[in-house]
């Protein structure tokens, strides 16, 4: 059996240590995770140094640069490591977390289901049946009384519709009256005031045609006397 089986097998044998609670043990593994990502920021500022240490020294100190990338080299080394463990430990979380949660789920619904027993305990199937039917009933007198309540009365309909309308036309002519009777029409002045007394002109293209008739006819009696003279 290897050290690491022995060590868990002698920690495992104690009887008197009860077994840490799915908080506690949650607790614990979140302060490893934190643990380990400081030492893995530390590692990988460490890598940075050492290679820009090994730059440093170049050609010029051999010895030097080789043992900055051997330490290098190491602390790769360690943050692969804890690359791992940090994997195995979110792992374990999670399933942890899981487990859990399923222990709370699996709780909580054991008590919902004594709940559920003792209600029904105390319900009979005949009894439910009859009271739903009794509630059916009711609701169809409930609609009964609803839609009897509903109806249109007929007391005092039988009125003649063309009276109505006879009636309701009358109304209307004397409320038009009684408009057309409000309304007030302007005052008409019972004389028009005189007009000064103008002679009536005559249009110019009218007294362009009287003008061309005059020469016409003066015209005209000058060709006659010539013809006349000429006669004689």
């Amino acid at each position: 059996m290897s050290k690491l089986g022995k060590f868990f097998k002698g920690g495992g044998s104690s009887k008197s240590r009860a077994a840490p609670s799915p908080q506690e043990a949650l607790a614990r593994l979140r302060e490893t995770e934190e643990m380990l990502g400081k030492k893995q920021e530390y590692l990988e500022n460490r890598i940075q140094r050492e290679l820009a240490l090994a730059k440093k020294h170049g050609t010029q100190n051999k010895r030097a640069a080789l043992q900055a990338l051997k330490r290098k080299k190491r602390f790769e080394k360690q943050l692969t490591q804890i690359d791992g463990t940090l994997s195995t430990i979110e792992f374990q979380r999670e399933a942890l977390e899981n487990s859990h949660t399923n222990t709370e789920v699996l709780r909580n619904m054991g008590f919902a289901a004594k709940a559920m027993k003792a209600v029904h305990e105390n319900m009979d199937l005949n009894k439910i049946d009859d009271l739903m039917q009794e509630i059916t009933e009711q609701q169809d007198i409930a609609q009964e009384i609803s839609e009897a309540f509903s109806q249109r009365v007929g007391f005092g309909d039988g009125f003649d519709e063309d009276e109505l309308m006879a009636e309701l036309e009358e109304l209307e002519q004397e409320e038009l009256n009684k408009k057309m009777t409000n309304i007030r029409l302007p005052n008409v002045p019972s004389s028009l005031p005189a007009q000064p007394d103008r002679k009536p002109t005559m249009p110019s293209s009218a007294r362009r045609s009287r003008a061309a008739s005059s020469r016409k006819a003066e015209e005209e009696d000058d060709d006659i006397k010539q013809l006349t003279a000429w006669a004689t």
